[in-house]
């Protein structure tokens, strides 16, 4: 199933273009947590999958990559595919579409960040309603995926900690000065962590 085209294009200063078409509406601009809330109290969604808009949200009030990683491995255990490297597979198809349609690494060249959020959070909403249309599963990780290289690569501003701790008994990661808890479960801290039983060093 190849990309969708409307054959119209924005280009920004970089250079770079996407595919654009009015009516598609602006996912970046809306309050993720509230979204999340209204979906837990109304949809049949699976938390794990609410996790997935959490680190989103979390992203852009932080912006620390760690979160979208988070959001990658969370998708990755909620689709069908076996493991990370078989969605890794899929998704160089996406590239391989993308190539033929903007050019090779036209990615690169620098897209916002919020241009990458908003297709994101579109995708991931269409691949929980099962629309069909196109393959919105390997979009969305697609779209993760360069936002986080725009941002280590581009927007140059600190990504993911060096050292990230995991506590076994919370599940809650962290390092000195921050939490990477999505479940924003009071136990969850760093201090807490540090004195659990058990810790692992991711």
């Amino acid at each position: 199933m190849m990309i969708q085209d409307s054959g119209n294009r924005r280009e920004y200063e970089s250079g770079a273009v996407r595919d654009i078409q009015e009516g598609k509406g602006r996912c970046d601009l809306m309050p993720l947590d509230v979204v999340i809330n209204w979906l837990q109290y109304t949809e049949l969604i699976d938390s794990r999958e609410l996790d997935i808009l959490s680190c989103i949200e979390q992203y852009r009030n932080g912006e620390n990559t760690y979160l979208l990683y988070k959001a990658l491995d969370l998708f990755a255990c909620a689709t069908d595919y076996a493991t990370a490297v078989d969605v890794i597979l899929e998704v160089s198809k996406h590239f391989e579409e993308g190539a033929k349609k903007y050019g090779e690494d036209n990615w690169k060249k620098g897209i916002p960040e919020s241009s990458y959020i908003d297709s994101a959070v579109r995708h991931y909403l269409k691949w929980l309603r099962d629309d069909d249309d196109e393959r919105h599963d390997r979009a969305f990780v697609w779209n993760i995926m360069c936002l986080i290289w725009t941002h280590e690569h581009i927007t140059n501003k600190q990504g993911m900690p060096e050292m990230a701790i995991r506590c076994v008994e919370t599940d809650c990661y962290f390092n000195d000065d921050y939490c990477f808890c999505t479940s924003h479960n009071e136990s969850c801290n760093p201090a807490r962590g540090k004195e659990c039983a058990g810790y692992s060093a991711d």
